[in-house]
């Protein structure tokens, strides 16, 4: 059975499709089958990999509102060994559309049953927001992976994404891991962004991961071109980023490394976010309060308790 990685953050700007486009390339140049999945509707990460999904028939969208079976959705890409599920601006009707269904949360969950055979990684790209798209993912994860920019705002949001996980966790996936906290954006030039990483990895210690996704050019440019940064420049430092990320998550999960492929750091057990947030209480400090402060609005309670 594959591990399926939701790739979360409610906020928007952080990497988290170029995060499910290059780490699914990088899985997939390591020879593990893997599917990316788009639930975001703007469609990136499916234009990302070369889709052009205005004439697709079958997307994520048919997918979750009709009967498709979840292998007719699935579109090969030009690398070998990676498959899109791809999205559609449709889907912003979907939780609209799925609003008076019984057991709307667990739509994609059971969708993915018979794909998750197939494939060794599924990863599935979020939309910035959490709303029931995302929950939908969460709920049908084995494991979330959290993109945090180098900078003093994308922390201010953390601890709303990680209380609104363990309340998830509660309530929809008592399953549901932290596959890691990755630190996107770096660079080392600046001071703030390396304040960020010393105090991210002050606050939750092990579950960040010690790969660092610096900026790069080449990283940049290569959405343009439709293909991750591992087909536009194999040589640059995005490349190199994103694969020793790939190996990072591939030895923390027990998964043997070819050959000639060099890790970063040691295997590390995912751990639940209860576990993350019972190590790091309140502590006095202006971010701590802000990572691990409680859930308060009625939005956020419709989010992770549904009527």
């Amino acid at each position: 059975m594959g591990k399926v990685i939701a790739i979360a953050n409610q906020k928007g700007g952080v990497g988290k499709t170029t995060t499910a486009v290059n780490l699914s390339a990088s899985f997939a140049a390591m020879e593990q089958r893997t599917l990316i999945i788009d639930i975001d509707p703007q469609a990136n990460a499916s234009s990302g990999v070369g889709v052009d999904v205005k004439n697709l028939e079958n997307t994520i969208y048919e997918l979750m509102v009709t009967d498709l079976p979840g292998v007719d959705a699935v579109h090969a890409t030009e690398m070998p060994f990676l498959d899109l599920l791809p999205s559609h601006i449709n889907l912003v009707g979907a939780e609209i559309e799925l609003v008076h269904e019984d057991n709307r949360s667990y739509v994609l969950r059971n969708k993915l049953e018979e794909l998750r055979r197939k494939y060794a990684f599924i990863l599935i790209d979020c939309p910035p927001s959490l709303g029931l798209l995302t929950l939908n993912a969460l709920t049908a994860a084995d494991s979330i992976l959290v993109p945090v920019q180098c900078e003093y705002y994308a922390l201010e949001g953390l601890g709303q994404l990680l209380n609104t996980i363990s309340r998830v966790k509660q309530l929809l996936n008592p399953n549901l891991a932290v596959e890691g906290i990755l630190l996107t954006m770096f660079d080392s030039r600046l001071r703030l962004s390396n304040q960020v990483v010393q105090e991210v990895k002050r606050l939750l210690g092990n579950n960040v991961l010690e790969t660092l996704i610096a900026r790069n050019v080449r990283l940049s440019e290569a959405p343009s071109h439709g293909k991750p940064v591992l087909l536009y420049d194999a040589l640059s430092l995005g490349s190199k980023h994103y694969m020793e990320l790939a190996t990072e998550i591939m030895r923390r999960n027990g998964i043997s490394i070819p050959q000639g492929v060099v890790s970063v750091a040691p295997p590390e057990t995912t751990q639940t976010i209860d576990t993350v947030v019972a190590e790091h209480p309140h502590n006095g400090t202006h971010h701590a309060a802000k990572t691990i402060a409680p859930i308060h609005t009625a939005t956020e309670q419709s989010v992770i308790n549904p009527q």
